[in-house]
């Protein structure tokens, strides 16, 4: 399935969401500019389980691995990025955000602690965005793209669905990593330990960060 837009428009700007996504993208571009030296540059600002940094576990953020993992991972974050912040209000989002990403690096860190394998991407912060939105939007519907055979269909799938296949998808992704004894609980190259845990973080620290006087019905319709 892949996500194409949901169906609750913004309330007010996404700066900070906007503002991460052109970060994003703008170290990606970096990234691509390096040539040969974008494998030192990502063993020094990824993080490696094995030499753990604290200033890593941030830096490791807002890099990524090719196109199709920045661009997957942008247009997660533009989707259920907008909607997030609007309820929590910028501040609190990006603060958020970011704990969710550290959260997140710290799970993978706890499965993999002597990996050597840098660990890159937002996916674990946007897991963490992810689960705010399955709390706050659970009436929401998201406009999917499904492949059938050699068709496409365009569908609007509950939001609460979407989600929650996303996350058991992933669960069931890390708990056959673990019986497969794949190191640091990855499968090809993905950290679905990390994509679990900032789903997790941010079902729980979305009761802190939303905004109270934003849950009014009458205000914050979402349905």
């Amino acid at each position: 399935m892949i996500p194409l837009r949901d169906i609750i428009p913004s309330r007010t700007t996404p700066v900070v969401t906007i503002s991460l996504i052109a970060v994003n993208i703008l170290v990606f571009i970096y990234e691509l500019s390096l040539g040969r030296d974008v494998d030192a540059f990502t063993l020094y600002y990824g993080l490696v389980p094995a030499a753990f940094s604290w200033v890593a576990v941030f830096t490791s953020m807002f890099l990524h691995g090719g196109f199709m993992h920045v661009a997957g991972n942008m247009l997660y974050l533009w989707i259920f990025g907008d909607n997030v912040e609007d309820r929590m209000g910028h501040g609190r989002f990006l603060v958020f955000y970011l704990l969710c990403g550290v959260a997140a690096a710290l799970a993978q860190t706890i499965t993999a602690p002597d990996s050597v394998v840098p660990m890159v991407g937002a996916s674990g912060a946007i897991a963490g965005v992810m689960g705010a939105y399955f709390v706050l939007y659970p009436r929401s519907r998201i406009v999917t793209l499904i492949p059938i055979f050699f068709f496409f269909q365009v569908v609007e799938v509950p939001a609460i669905l979407f989600l929650g296949i996303w996350f058991v998808m992933q669960f069931l992704s890390g708990v056959g990593s673990i019986v497969s004894s794949v190191p640091g609980g990855s499968m090809g190259g993905i950290a679905f330990w990390a994509h679990i845990a900032g789903f997790i973080a941010g079902i729980s620290g979305v009761v802190v960060f939303r905004r109270p006087e934003r849950q009014r019905v009458e205000w914050w319709h979402d349905t």
